[in-house]
């Protein structure tokens, strides 16, 4: 197990502001709204020798509140404060201590297993928060700590007393995933239900309302002795329908998960009878743009008609250049219908996705397709010298040729459709680089 330090607090006091002052490689979105963090954030951080996950979660609410979002946001703190071995509890030194850090003190103080507390206090280097420092001793607490999580003030001092606080009798070295799979697609298509029946816990909030994810949610699975990395998103609606500032950083949190990804699994809401644009967008750029193995999943199969699976086919058919090197699977998250059959196609994927290849097999392969049916650029022929694979995920294939000009989309889409008859594929882009044989005459 590792230790785990939790960074709680009521909304708009800069927890998001400080995770990315302390976290390395996940960020989270940090803006001056309230309720801008809805599910929790994990990057492990190290300090001084010392490993721990640390946690930012979303706003404590402990008032009653008509806010289904808050509700669910409150309910996902109060279920993971008591698995914290530390909790570093965030308060606004600008303001002073308000109402609602007096009940989340409260809430504190009763935890059944009494937890080492740090009270941080934000905005220290701004002169309100040094007149009202001595104002937060009313909340009783021994470790108070004055921060800037803006500017890094005050940073070290809370990293060393957290090392301090937490426990020597859990050591966890970081577990590097094997490889890394994004769940992508539009807003209400079941990712986050997916997200939770594969890691068998609440993880990410679920709910019917679209946008309920606003930030890219990164947690380890072991699956057959082998850590994957599997990221949930949010939604990616058309650009035109994207407003405002929280959104277009929702996007962006999207795209840089999928860039950061080797694998894409496309959700799409089978009820819905067809690909639509964005989704065709997303699974072209995926594939052929980031060369990022694809897997498209279509969700809601207790939910589809005959007329349903005939709309799909069919318009499966219009796209079968892509259709037809991806693996398609249908599930139902809300039955668990085929769920189980996910991580085993993913692993396949993922096989198929960083293959290597004897270069000599490469080699005579391309060599004899180009004597069964030679190729031509204007009455001149394609000529390929030699063939080797430079890396995998994705596939990469050099091509030693007699003239790059020729060997265009047509031509490379005709030796990518040789080896995808020999070899098992499924899910994995090919991509070419093509150099010229300095011997070569043309």
């Amino acid at each position: 197990m590792s230790n785990t330090v939790i960074i709680v607090g009521r909304t708009n006091v800069g927890k998001s502001t400080l995770f990315n002052r302390l976290s390395e490689k996940v960020r989270s979105i940090a803006l001056e709204y309230e309720g801008v963090t809805r599910d929790f954030l994990k990057d492990q951080v190290e300090w001084k020798g010392k490993n721990f996950d640390l946690i930012d979660s979303g706003g404590l609410e402990l008032r009653k509140t008509e806010d289904q979002f808050q509700k669910l946001i409150t309910e996902k703190v109060l279920s993971i404060i008591n698995k914290g071995d530390v909790i570093i509890f965030l308060v606004d030194g600008k303001t002073g201590p308000l109402i609602e850090d007096i009940e989340i003190s409260k809430l504190l103080h009763r935890l059944e297993s009494k937890k080492p507390i740090i009270l941080a206090i934000n905005k220290s280097d701004t002169k309100e928060a040094q007149e009202n420092f001595y104002e937060f001793y009313q909340l009783g607490f021994d470790n108070m700590i004055a921060v800037s999580a803006e500017h890094g003030k005050g940073v070290n001092d809370l990293l060393d007393k957290v090392v301090q606080l937490i426990p020597d009798n859990k050591t966890k070295e970081a577990v590097e995933p094997a490889f890394k799979v994004s769940f992508i697609g539009k807003p209400n298509v079941g990712k986050s239900s997916l997200m939770n029946l594969l890691l068998k816990q609440e993880r990410t909030l679920v709910s019917d309302i679209p946008g309920t994810t606003r930030e890219a949610i990164a947690e380890n699975i072991m699956f057959y002795q082998e850590a994957i990395e599997l990221t949930d998103t949010p939604g990616i609606r058309r650009k035109r329908v994207v407003k405002d500032e929280i959104e277009t950083l929702m996007v962006k949190s999207s795209f840089q998960a999928l860039k950061n990804s080797d694998i894409i699994v496309l959700l799409i809401d089978g009820a819905s009878s067809s690909l639509v644009d964005q989704e065709l967008k997303l699974a072209f750029y995926a594939f052929e743009k980031q060369y990022k193995s694809l897997i498209l999943v279509i969700n809601k199969s207790d939910l589809l008609t005959e007329q349903n699976k005939t709309d799909l086919q069919n318009c499966f058919k219009y796209y079968n250049h892509l259709i037809k090197k991806i693996p398609v699977l249908e599930i139902s998250c809300k039955t668990g219908k085929n769920v189980g059959k996910l991580l085993p196609l993913i692993k396949k994927t993922w096989d198929n996705y960083s293959q290597r290849f004897s270069d000599n097999a490469l080699t005579r392969l391309f060599i004899d397709s180009g004597i069964k049916k030679p190729l031509y650029h204007k009455k001149q022929l394609l000529k390929i010298y030699k063939v080797r694979q430079v890396r995998t995920a994705p596939v990469t294939i050099e091509l030693v040729v007699n003239t790059v000009e020729w060997f265009k989309e047509a031509q490379l889409g005709y030796f990518e459709n040789i080896m995808r008859t020999t070899y098992d594929l499924l899910g994995a882009p090919i991509k070419f680089l093509v150099k010229k044989e300095p011997r070569a005459i043309d």
